[in-house]
């Protein structure tokens, strides 16, 4: 299965996340955020870093690029979407996903090693997991606190497009310690933590993140 990995100007993490999903058994497909087409691929994952520099608002100007006119009309049709961190930012800008990502509350980055709580395993990128495990992904960003009405927050709740909760403490201010969501259907997910930063036991906090990747790689061969 080919898994793009789109890369915008300011991208941080592309080759790490195309090294997750070559780890997980997929084949990386570099995508660049010019590209007028997703060169077949079956999934998509829009990776950390500072698109365009996050001017504007994170995320706000990558929402815009030629790339992302066919990621949205992709996942609207059903293929996975994995956004991390900056790419966690662009799904909510391009309205892929509701809510906005803000400034930390406490108004510092900060990186630190995360457990995050699994509410929701059920989604293209989570049938891997359980509900109620305990994962340890790397957490780093700026602009992480996760916001939305509180009839927005209400539906995420309500609907289960909760995927991940912070647990014992929450590191950026967001509402309810929302980490990451999903939509409706199920195969677009956001998420502030890093992933592709926890699939080797050599390096990051273990391989809790790789479930993620191999999800997605399950989901699409059992279609």
């Amino acid at each position: 299965m080919k898994v793009g990995v789109v890369t915008f100007p300011g991208s941080l993490d592309d080759v790490d996340a195309q090294r997750a999903v070559r780890i997980a058994g997929g084949e990386p497909v570099a995508l660049w955020h010019g590209d007028h087409d997703l060169k077949g691929v079956d999934a998509v994952v829009l990776p950390g870093g500072f698109s365009y520099g996050d001017y504007l608002r994170a995320g706000a100007i990558a929402r815009f690029a030629p790339v992302m006119t066919e990621v949205i009309a992709a996942a609207e049709g059903g293929m996975p979407v994995l956004g991390i961190c900056n790419g966690f930012q662009i799904l909510c800008e391009s309205h892929l996903l509701p809510g906005a990502l803000i400034r930390n509350d406490h108004r510092t980055f900060i990186c630190r090693d995360q457990v995050l709580k699994v509410e929701n395993a059920s989604t293209a990128w989570t049938s891997s997991l359980s509900v109620d495990d305990e994962i340890v992904i790397p957490l780093k960003n700026g602009e992480g606190g996760f916001v939305a009405d509180e009839d927005t927050l209400d539906r995420l709740e309500g609907e289960g497009q909760v995927v991940f909760r912070y647990v014992d403490v929450n590191p950026n201010g967001s509402l309810r310690d929302i980490a990451g969501i999903t939509n409706a259907r199920g195969n677009v997910v956001g998420l502030m933590p890093h992933p592709e930063h926890a699939v080797e036991d050599l390096t990051g906090p273990g391989t809790d993140g790789l479930a993620l990747f191999t999800s997605a790689l399950a989901t699409l061969t059992s279609a």
